[in-house]
């Protein structure tokens, strides 16, 4: 099986993760987020749930919302349960959240704002789907996603997002007890 990858387009990473974790291009476009950030904030003169100026960067919300269209929820993972609380085969995907710098055509810019980007198992393998980098890039097994993971939470504001179906959310199968 090939493995889809959408590349990083103006602010547009969260449409780029939904994407890449579901493994089709026509799973979310910007015109889907846009919907659903408007209809999260129907009244709002300015919406907050994206870039103010329509460019994309939408928030959290969003990204559980547009998930919920498709019967999975995202699990807010608590890091100080520590990633042996997960099981694994549960879980359909993570989302990262991470910040990042800010460039300005040649120019970095000391202000940092959230990236999103996807992480799932395809083919007995773990694969970050990162849409900053040029392909997907192979973690590994269930132990190097574990270190690949552990590494990303000791960052400071990086959040993730432990991705399952409905039935799965509902019934906390995705941790050990």
């Amino acid at each position: 099986m090939d493995i889809y990858h959408e590349r990083q387009r103006q602010m547009l990473c969260a449409v780029h993760t939904l994407n890449n974790l579901f493994q089709d291009r026509n799973a979310y476009s910007k015109a889907d987020l846009d919907a659903i950030s408007y209809n999260l904030s129907p009244d709002a003169f300015v919406n907050p749930h994206k870039n103010m100026l329509g460019l994309g960067n939408y928030d959290v919300n969003v990204v559980m919302a547009a998930l919920l269209l498709k019967e999975y929820e995202a699990v807010w993972f608590d890091k100080r349960l520590g990633l042996e609380s997960l099981e694994l085969q549960q879980i359909f995907g993570f989302v990262v959240n991470k910040p990042s710098n800010v460039n300005l055509i040649w120019l970095e810019v000391p202000i940092k704002r959230p990236h999103w980007f996807a992480v799932r198992k395809i083919n007995d393998n773990y694969y970050n789907l990162d849409s900053k980098l040029s392909s997907p890039q192979c973690i590994g097994n269930e132990e190097k996603l574990v270190e690949f993971l552990t590494e990303l939470l000791s960052l400071p504001a990086v959040q993730l997002l432990v991705i399952v179906e409905k039935s799965v959310a509902e019934n906390s199968l995705w941790k050990r007890l």
